[in-house]
């Protein structure tokens, strides 16, 4: 309990700190316009293929909310959120490094686990408030139509499992160099890798493209996209933040012994 009551403590600190900094407000600015700009664009186009489907009933069978349009929305989602994840998590150790404060958060009560988890749980609450900020999309969604809360909520929840693992990954980043910019650059690249291994699982056939693919976020989205709760799913993602965490735990916990 009092290692969980200090991640709390820790946790607190870091979401206060995004908001004393430049970059929460960027982020939080830059998340909401370009959701919104997104949001905009593919509802425009849903509409221009849903006055084509009018005119054809086969097609607009298929011209659904559920199935057209929410995928458009929160698929640009996943891209902008290969983006933003790195430059949340960039700071998470780098800039306590930076500043040698860091020595100061070892000397203190905190255990390793207390500093690691109190640190991922803080970029977690920012981006709570990120997501947050955005549920205007989905009440305009129920006043223009009604797509199903089940599908809308899923999609949710991906794009929060997503971005979890995108914090997890460049945490982990910003634990090894004391500059922001060579963590935001490890990041994306190690994201930018799990996002073409997705892609070679869809695109490429054999057993090998098929595996190296299930190493993606990405290939672990499409159920939860479509409402469907997945075991397997909700593994990968724990498994994925786990080692993740534990990684940093093994790198801050080195500090310990230097």
């Amino acid at each position: 309990m009092e290692t969980l009551r200090i991640a709390l403590t820790i946790a607190r600190r870091e979401v206060d700190a995004y908001f004393t900094a430049p970059i929460g407000w960027i982020s939080l600015f830059g998340f909401v316009v370009i959701t919104g700009f997104f949001f905009v664009f593919s509802v425009v186009e849903f509409s221009d293929y849903a006055t084509q489907a009018a005119f054809n009933p086969y097609m607009a069978e298929q011209i659904t909310v559920n199935d057209v349009l929410l995928p458009m929305i929160f698929g640009n989602w996943a891209v902008v959120l290969l983006l933003m994840c790195p430059a949340l998590a960039m700071r998470i150790f780098s800039e306590d490094l930076r500043q040698r404060s860091f020595e100061l958060l070892l000397a203190s009560p905190a255990s390793t686990t207390s500093i690691v988890l109190g640190k991922y749980l803080g970029a977690l609450g920012f981006l709570a408030v990120l997501f947050a900020a955005t549920l205007y999309q989905p009440a305009v969604l129920y006043w223009l139509g009604s797509p199903d809360p089940g599908v809308m909520a899923g999609n949710y929840l991906a794009m929060f499992g997503l971005a979890a693992c995108c914090l997890a990954v460049g945490m982990l980043a910003s634990a090894f160099t004391s500059s922001q910019v060579v963590a935001f650059m490890v990041s994306f690249a190690a994201l930018l890798v799990l996002y073409l291994l997705g892609w070679v699982g869809e695109s490429a056939s054999g057993a090998l493209f098929e595996a190296l693919g299930e190493l993606s976020m990405l290939s672990h989205l499409d159920q939860l996209m479509k409402g469907l709760l997945h075991t397997e799913d909700l593994v990968y993602f724990a498994t994925f933040i786990g080692f993740f965490l534990f990684a940093a735990w093994q790198r801050v916990e080195s500090f310990r012994w230097r």
